[in-house]
């Protein structure tokens, strides 16, 4: 894989209200919000995905963390890197990282600052895209370092002394769908031999209102199935781990 040093911005930036975000924020929440329940102090990483999360509240305190200063609400966010996080040891109940490690070189590194961040008992919430061989000039011009699978991810998180407390697949009832764009994507990409570079923002493949509704219904679906089991394929990872107590 082709590793680009820049990177762009989130393209919730300008695309807020784009499907896969509204889904995501849902699945999230179904997947997720039983791990952050009665948090006091929450650290959101790489907030300016922060339409898809609004969900995620400090009972205290919420900070808000993002490299890119567009993607923070003006007063009230932290510009810093995941890779060196500025707050001191144990400072939260729940930090979440949601499509932000993939950005992270090294992985071990982001994943340390953000245990090291965590009070005992604290937990760590996490999604990452799915899959090598999803791998196209859509993660270069991205800023990507890789994609997971769910082992791939819950091995990194217990690499960094966290207890795996669930892990799934999400974006399942789509997955049809989107491994046709990627395999049509690389088909392109290889036929035009072209070099991808990173943008400032990405823009996302467009949708019709009705493939748009259709994407929504199907996304809601899996909400459905998360709310009862995990999933066992699907373009995203989400992963809930817990810092030991000592």
């Amino acid at each position: 894989m082709t590793e680009v040093e820049a990177r762009g911005g989130s393209a919730s930036i300008a695309q807020a209200d784009y499907w896969w975000y509204r889904v995501r924020g849902s699945l999230l929440h179904t997947v997720l919000l039983p791990f952050a329940a009665g948090a006091a102090d929450v650290l959101d990483v790489g907030s300016a995905d922060g339409p898809s999360v609004s969900w995620l509240r400090g009972e205290r305190m919420h900070i808000t963390l993002d490299v890119d200063p567009r993607g923070l609400v003006p007063g009230t966010g932290v510009c810093g890197s995941a890779l060196q996080l500025p707050f001191a040891d144990e400072s939260f109940d729940v930090v979440g990282a949601f499509d932000v490690i993939e950005h992270c070189e090294p992985e071990g590194v982001a994943i340390a600052e953000m245990a090291r961040v965590l009070r005992p008992g604290g937990r760590l919430l996490m999604s990452v895209p799915a899959y090598r061989w999803a791998w196209s000039d859509f993660d270069e011009q991205n800023g990507h370092y890789r994609r997971y699978t769910r082992r791939r991810a819950t091995t990194a998180v217990e690499a960094g002394g966290l207890e795996v407390l669930r892990s799934t697949y999400a974006f399942t009832s789509t997955f049809p769908f989107f491994a046709a764009e990627r395999l049509a994507r690389r088909t392109k990409h290889a036929l035009s031999r072209s070099t991808a570079e990173a943008a400032d923002i990405v823009p996302l493949p467009q949708t019709s209102p009705g493939v748009d509704r259709l994407l929504s219904w199907l996304g809601g679906l899996d909400g459905k199935m998360l709310a009862r089991r995990d999933l066992p394929f699907g373009s995203s990872v989400v992963v809930a781990a817990r810092k030991p107590e000592r």
